[in-house]
């Protein structure tokens, strides 16, 4: 019996010498995908709702990027949104560019797809750029993201993120975002299971958006980005994991908040992606190396955490450009008794809360109607 007890321990250390062996892949090729001769012009979409911590600073850094031709534009739906106030400000700063603010009156399930809806009516250019109100680029980023779709067979580009934090309980889900979310895209990567996109940066070209029926068939999903990277396989196309990395800022406050959106992200994968959350089980190392200690295995326990710890640290701290990975170091086996609560928690209940609003999902990921909610988010 404790043979069996410390199996889940070996099959851990084995994912995390995976992920380790996938950052420093990543690591390795890292070149600039910028193409001189492939920089079409591109619409950004930014659907907009509420107004997150540092927004002016997040979107400004869409209005300084340094490409041929492109828009910016943001869609609202609510004409008392206090983010109007920021863009407003920035439509002043920066007046020699396009940027337009978008009405959204599309009521669909999904309000944040109701919104793109209403944006890609609105764009005008052949590659559009979808990402979360919240996410900061870096200098380079458009002619970055733009360069992998020369190739035919890309048909969405995506990237990894980082999070920056100013308190306690969100730093905590920070360091997750580093060393365990963006370890199992690499892992997801470098097993060809890739097909799937991030909100923080969607690149797609607006001809083959509109041969996969446009952002209508999404109205009914919650991990809109995980079925938009679906849909684009279904056309024979991949998406394409760029080398830039973006950043975010979490505003959450509370260990509550944090809790709450963390068991919405564990359900909404658990509902889009269910058997690959059921294996997720084995991501959990820090438990697992413990077993393995109390098993009478404590040199297999002290691998699985030292993989563990080596694959978040360099993913982390290395690949995305995290320092405050390094200085957290010491709370990753914390973080991940955490996460391992968490994932529990995503196996049950069909009910997500999300900016203030609770959605009911059904077995598939769709939002089902509820009688005591607005629709839009």
């Amino acid at each position: 019996m404790s043979v069996l007890l410390a199996l889940p321990a070996l099959g851990a250390t084995g994912y995390f010498l995976l992920a380790l062996a996938a950052g420093v892949r990543r690591w390795g090729r890292r070149q600039s995908e910028a193409r001189a001769d492939f920089q079409p012009p591109i619409s950004i979409l930014k659907p907009v709702r509420g107004r997150d911590p540092r927004f002016l600073e997040a979107i400004r850094s869409y209005a300084c990027q340094d490409y041929p031709a492109w828009e910016l534009l943001f869609g609202v739906s609510d004409p008392a949104d206090p983010a109007l106030a920021d863009i407003r400000q920035l439509q002043r700063e920066f007046p020699q560019r396009t940027i337009e603010i978008v009405a959204s009156r599309t009521a669909a399930p999904n309000g944040k797809v109701g919104v793109l809806i209403d944006l890609a009516r609105a764009a005008r250019h052949p590659l559009l750029l979808i990402s979360d109100s919240d996410m900061a680029a870096p200098p380079g980023y458009l002619r970055q993201v733009a360069g992998p779709l020369a190739d035919p067979a890309v048909g969405l580009v995506t990237c990894l993120y980082r999070a920056s934090a100013e308190t306690t309980p969100a730093r905590w889900e920070a360091l997750g975002v580093s060393t365990e979310f963006a370890p199992s895209v690499l892992v997801a990567e470098l097993s060809g299971l890739s097909g799937f996109a991030l909100g923080s940066t969607m690149v797609v070209r607006a001809a083959d958006l509109e041969r996969l029926g446009g952002f209508e068939r999404l109205r009914e999903y919650l991990a809109d980005d995980f079925h938009l990277g679906r849909m684009v396989n279904e056309l024979g196309l991949r998406v394409h994991l760029s080398h830039t990395v973006v950043e975010t800022h979490l505003a959450g406050s509370t260990w509550g908040e944090v809790w709450r959106h963390a068991v919405r992200w564990s359900r909404t994968i658990r509902m889009t992606r269910r058997a690959g959350y059921y294996g997720y089980a084995i991501t959990q190392g820090t438990c697992w190396a413990v077993l393995a200690g109390l098993a009478g295995f404590p040199a297999l326990g002290a691998a699985c955490l030292a993989a563990r710890l080596a694959s978040g640290l360099f993913i982390g701290g290395l690949v995305l450009k995290d320092r405050a990975v390094w200085r957290q170091a010491w709370a990753i086996p914390l973080r991940d008794l955490w996460g391992a609560a968490v994932w529990l928690a995503g196996l049950f209940g069909d009910t997500v809360h999300w900016r203030g609003l609770s959605l009911r999902l059904s077995a598939d990921g769709r939002i089902l109607p509820a009688r005591e909610h607005s629709s839009r988010i």
